[in-house]
């Protein structure tokens, strides 16, 4: 089983002048092997590999010498990422990869190994780069798994766990080094417990919840509960503008520019912050009382177009959100159902079946005319949904081979989905 945690790092201001170089190179070796792919395969239909790049990067190095002072390891994986973008492209999976802009604010290079950390001082070791504080405020692997299964050296009386010395047991993943537009500087650390994943949890009708997301109301359970929006940036719309506005007045390349800027860069860090935090305790809730969580497809990218409510869909952050509850899923055994996009939940009675074919986006409650049930748009919306991936489910034949189903695209159709 694999398991990321992400630790905030310190460095002292050589080591950010350092990480900064890293971001830099990483960035450039993977703009310039792009480049080179796009050259090679658009002239004379050559696919470059990753072999190909990698042997690139000794000229390379000798063209732009500075590159010499970066962990080569780092520019490898580089190339590594830019074949695994072409790799998802072609299967579907994303978008065709891109140039890299520092304006992004989108900064991390990846170490796959020769990294250490001080178990007893709290310190991370970087190649290149050297040792630095790490807040290391939960455990990424167990006392008792370290001490079974990991060799550990012992340094002036401080355990120091370094990743070399385990490579042959294959736990210690790439380390992902990453900085925040505010400044903050973080390290994620990727771990292979070789645990496997628990089977699937049978579920039932009983133990099955739908969720239907939305703006006014972040998420309706099939059970009728709301979990109200706590909508964090329109909270903080005031002060970002009043922030904004700090920026704009102060003279381009300043020193008051840059820290307005910094200022304005650390308030929307804390909204993702809370936003992050506030899904993270709703997803665990959600997995922990239930077996199956059925979802409704939803194409945010489309949505978003509607500049009416792109700020609003944003701010929600749904999909930051089903992403929360398909890894824990994962993790706990629990299943994750998702019908089409097409299905008619919020038009559909759930009582009779009626089709109310003129229900608008304004109407939030309306009374069946067949069997003058008065429903909460979205409740009725989250029993439809559980109601059509238990009914699809069913048709498919069962639950064992609803789990080979991928499609969501048809209105009858529903996935189980095991990521």
């Amino acid at each position: 089983m694999k398991k990321g945690n992400v630790y905030r790092i310190y460095p002292n201001r050589e080591q950010r002048a350092l990480l900064e170089q890293h971001f830099g190179a990483a960035r450039f070796v993977y703009n310039h092997s792009l480049s080179i792919k796009n050259l090679m395969y658009g002239k004379f239909r050559v696919n470059v590999t990753e072999i190909d790049l990698n042997n690139h990067l000794i000229s390379l190095k000798e063209t732009f010498p500075w590159l010499k002072d970066i962990n080569s390891q780092s520019l490898q994986q580089a190339n590594r990422n830019l074949l695994t973008g072409f790799k998802n492209f072609f299967e579907g999976n994303g978008s065709y990869p891109t140039w890299k802009s520092k304006k992004d604010n989108h900064f991390s290079f990846q170490i796959p190994q020769n990294y250490q950390i001080n178990l007893t001082s709290s310190q991370i070791y970087l190649p290149k780069i050297g040792w630095m504080k790490i807040i290391l405020h939960r455990d990424f692997l167990s006392k008792e798994f370290i001490e079974n299964n990991l060799v550990t050296k012992e340094v002036n009386g401080e355990i120091i766990l370094d990743q070399k010395l385990n490579k042959e047991f294959k736990v210690l993943k790439t380390l992902t080094v990453s900085r925040t537009s505010a400044g903050r500087y973080h390290v994620s650390i990727l771990i292979e417990d070789h645990e496997p994943y628990p089977e699937p949890e049978s579920f039932t009708e009983e133990t099955t919840v739908g969720i239907d997301v939305g703006i006014k109301t972040f998420a309706v359970l099939s059970t009728g509960e709301e979990i109200e929006n706590p909508k964090f940036l329109k909270r903080s719309f005031k002060k970002l503008v009043k922030l904004q506005r700090s920026v704009s007045r102060k003279p381009k390349g300043s020193k008051n520019r840059k820290k307005a800027v910094a200022k304005l860069a650390k308030h929307h860090q804390l909204i993702a912050n809370q936003r992050n935090d506030f899904q993270h305790k709703v997803s665990a809730m959600i997995i922990r009382e239930s077996q199956a969580i059925v979802l409704e497809d939803l194409n945010v990218k489309g949505m978003i177009r509607n500049h009416c409510l792109a700020q609003s869909i944003s701010d929600v952050g749904w999909s930051g959100f089903v992403d929360k509850l398909i890894y824990k899923a994962e993790w706990l055994g629990k299943t994750i159902l998702k019908i089409g996009k097409f299905d008619a939940s919020s038009k559909l009675c759930n009582v009779c079946g009626y089709k109310f074919k003129e229900l608008t986006l304004d109407i939030r409650e309306w009374k069946c005319p067949e069997c003058k049930t008065l429903h909460d748009r979205d409740i009725n919306a989250s029993i439809n949904i559980k109601k059509i991936a238990l009914s699809n489910l069913n048709t498919a034949g069962t639950a064992g081979r609803a789990y080979g189903l991928t499609g969501t695209s048809q209105g009858n159709e529903v996935g189980s989905h095991r990521f």
